[in-house]
Formats: structure tokens, C-alpha cells, sequence
């Protein structure tokens, strides 16, 4: 697998066709700064996002090298049903760890994989991500925001959100098994060596996470950046493309808040605005704005995390699950198109069923 993706020297048509998203999150961010007229600044949590982001994409790089994730990838290339046992494993540990790292996890285990289908794996693993982080206050970031900006109590947290989480688990099982039948495994009798290394990336993993949690100090993060720089420099061969697409993407988040936040007075749908508003600068800002003017915090929760869907842009575990794929082996325009579609396609038939869903529940805002 290569995270890292050279810049070809000899075609613009290949830069744009692999960098597209690159591209495209610097136009937005000089577009967006050119009409509000604001050169965003991004906040220290923000500076700290992306910090944690490199560090971790480090430590699973140094995995990878290792032989561990490969190692791991050939036990779910096992018996089968490996679609679902991917997609369960995605979906538990994003309540824990943040969707987000489940994705750092998973998809590159299942880049590695000898079968085919990977991709359609990797977009439901996004959307596993997004429905099983849902249901914990810890599972992402605007569940957390949510969570201690209105004080909620965890029995009715759970109890909202808990029907979203159960119908998209039997959604993406279901998508699953039928996905199981037309899977082939290429070759799983490999066998592979772990280097002793790969005790070191495990543990300041395990650190990584713990820092994530806020309990641990994120200047343990130097630990792993510092034994890479001595011993093992392979390792910092990560996807810095991803992290400028970030940071462009928190500034442009900025400038639309910028934006609509003048437009947004009493909102009386807040599902809906939460929801549309994902689409445009992620669940995460969208949760931050929204919650300044309503007391709706259900409905906000929902918006939010239905918002997630749909999207690339809807949630960062997106963009992570979608530029890991693409830095992998994609070659030319033609998958390119293909996997964003797909992705898209995949995407907003969970982001209006998650619509639906909750008109189901809700009827009346």
C-alpha cells in the first residue's frame, strides 16, 4: 500500500486527475476568503486536529511497514462473510475511538486485502464509521460538542440516537452479505513476518488514541514523530496531501460560517438546516453554528449525524476513508470518476434514509 503520492513531473492531466481534491479544497478556500473578505484563522484545537492527524498517520504507516496490518488483513481474509466482519469491526470501534481513527484503522487493513470489491468495502466502512460513532458521546466530534453544550443526560442521549444507529446497522449488514456473494478472494496463503518494531507502533498508537480522549497530554504525539526521524524514517512517508486538504477545508468551514451565520436566525427545522449545512462545511462546523440558536438538541444530533452522510465533505472520516483509497492504486481519471460516484451514490442513499428515518420518528419539528 503507498500512502505517499509523488507529484508527476511530466502531466498536468495526471496532478489534476489524482490531486483533484487538493485542488479544489485551495480554489474554495481562496474563493470563500476573496468574498467574505476574512483570511480565516484556524484555532489552536484546530492546529491540534491536525497535528494528532500526522502523528497517527505515522504510527499506522510504521504498522504497515511492519508486516502488522497486513498480518491482520490476511485473518479477515478467513472464512466468510469478510465484508461483514470488516464493516462490524469498523462500525463497534468508531463508538470508542472516534470515526475518524476507525477508518485509519480499517480501511488500510482492508486496502490490503487480496480481493476484490475493496472499494465498495471502503465506502460502506465510511458509512459504518459515521452510523456506529453516532450512538456515544465520544464517537465524534459534534457528539461531544452536543453532549456538553446542552447537558445531556446519557440515558436520553442513547435513547435518541440509539434507533439511527440500530436501522443502519441492518442497513449496512444487509448491503453486506449481498456484497459477500459476488466477493472472490484473490490469494490468502501468504504468510507474513512482523517485525519487532510493530510493538512500539502498537503502543504509541494505543497513546495516540488515549490523547484523543483528552487523557493524555498531545505533546506525547512528539514521541512517535521523534523514534521515526532516528529509526525509522519509511514511516514518514504519510499522505501530506490529505493534511493540506484539511487545513484548507478548516478554513473554508470558517468563511462559510461566515457566511450563513447572519442568515440563521430562528431556525424552526433545524433537522433539515443541520443536515444541508453538513453538505457544505461538515457536521462538525455545522454542529458549532447551530447550536448558538436552538435549544432542539435532538434534532441537532440527528441533523448532524444524518449530515454526515451524503457528502464527501459531510464528515472528516469521509475525506480520510476516500483519500486513503485514492493514494493507493487508482490510475487514471476513469476510476477516479467511478470511485467518487460510487461513494456519492452510496452516500446520499444513506443520507436520505437517514432523512427519512427520522420524519418516521419525528413528524413534526
Amino acid at each position: 500500500m503507498k500512502f505517499f503520492c509523488p507529484v508527476p513531473n511530466n502531466s498536468l492531466r495526471k496532478f489534476i486527475f489524482h490531486q483533484w481534491l487538493l485542488i479544489l479544497s485551495i480554489f474554495g478556500l481562496v474563493a470563500t476568503s476573496i468574498y467574505t473578505r476574512h483570511i480565516p484563522h484556524l484555532s489552536t484545537k484546530e492546529y491540534e486536529v491536525l497535528f494528532l492527524l500526522y502523528v497517527l498517520f505515522i504510527a499506522i504507516k510504521g504498522m504497515e511497514n511492519s508486516g502488522l496490518i497486513r498480518y491482520v488483513a490476511i485473518y479477515f481474509e478467513t472464512g466468510n462473510f469478510i465484508p461483514l466482519k470488516l464493516i462490524i469491526a469498523t462500525f463497534l470501534l468508531s463508538m470508542f475511538v472516534t470515526n475518524d481513527i476507525s477508518l485509519m484503522v480499517m480501511v488500510p487493513i482492508t486496502i490490503l486485502l487480496n480481493i476484490d470489491k475493496k472499494d465498495i468495502i471502503i465506502i460502506l466502512e465510511a458509512l459504518a464509521a459515521n452510523a456506529g460513532s453516532a450512538l456515544t458521546p465520544i464517537g465524534n466530534p459534534q457528539n461531544l460538542y452536543i453532549y456538553w453544550f446542552y447537558n445531556i443526560k446519557p440515558i436520553d442521549f442513547f435513547s435518541t440516537i440509539l434507533p439511527f444507529t440500530i436501522i443502519f446497522l441492518v442497513f449496512l449488514i444487509l448491503i453486506s452479505i449481498f456484497i459477500d456473494k459476488k466477493i472472490s478472494v484473490i490469494n490468502n496463503k501468504i504468510k507474513i513476518k512482523v517485525k519487532n518494531i510493530a510493538y512500539f507502533y502498537v503502543t504509541i498508537f494505543i497513546v495516540l488514541i488515549l490523547c484523543v480522549l483528552h487523557l493524555l497530554p498531545i505533546q506525547f504525539g512528539l514521541i512517535v514523530v521523534l523514534f521515526a526521524l532516528i529509526f525509522d524514517r519509511d514511516s514518514l512517508k504519510i499522505d501530506y496531501v490529505l493534511l493540506i486538504v484539511f487545513w484548507c477545508f478548516f478554513g473554508v468551514a470558517e468563511n462559510i460560517k461566515y457566511i450563513i451565520v447572519d442568515y440563521i436566525k430562528h431556525p424552526n427545522h433545524i433537522f433539515i438546516l443541520s443536515a444541508t449545512i453538513s453538505q457544505l462545511m461538515s457536521n462538525v462546523p455545522a454542529a458549532l453554528v447551530l447550536a448558538k440558536f436552538t435549544k432542539q438538541w435532538k434534532a441537532l444530533l440527528w441533523g448532524t449525524n444524518v449530515g454526515g452522510f451524503g457528502n464527501i465533505i459531510g464528515s472528516l472520516a469521509n475525506l480520510i476513508a476516500y483519500r486513503l483509497y485514492l493514494s493507493t492504486n487508482i490510475r487514471n481519471f476513469a476510476q477516479v470518476r467511478d470511485f467518487t460516484l460510487k461513494f456519492l451514490f452510496l452516500g446520499y442513499i444513506a443520507f436520505f434514509l437517514g432523512i427519512g428515518l427520522y420524519f418516521c420518528l419525528y413528524r413534526v419539528l
